[in-house]
């Protein structure tokens, strides 16, 4: 297996080895390792308006005839979060993937 490049952190100010996230701001193009970028605040807000959107018509659609009848199962505990929880990684997910820089990851 190849070693991994390395490339400069802007978020943390320090090198790191494996894949680099690029993202825009104000000030041009900044680059950010994955524990960095799962943490871009504009990526994060974006994610939780597609769940908070997404994930009340998903629980109106599926769980809102229970809901509103009353009738609070305990399986609605781990169902509505989770009505949220997947929009949120789908939108996170997606929006990593595409600012995934080609100027990282493995020497070929």
């Amino acid at each position: 297996m190849a070693p991994l490049k390395t490339y400069y952190c802007s978020h943390i100010e320090m090198r790191r080895a494996g894949r680099i996230f690029s993202f825009q701001n104000q000030h041009g193009e900044v680059l950010k390792c994955f524990r960095c970028a799962v943490r871009h605040p504009p990526m994060l807000r974006r994610s939780i308006w597609a769940s908070v959107v997404v994930g009340t018509i998903l629980t109106a659609i599926n769980q809102g005839t229970f809901i509103l009848g009353g009738d609070f199962s305990p399986s609605l505990v781990w169902k509505v979060p989770l009505q949220y929880l997947v929009p949120f990684v789908v939108a996170s997910w997606g929006a990593l993937s595409n600012s995934r820089s080609t100027g990282a990851g493995r020497d070929d």
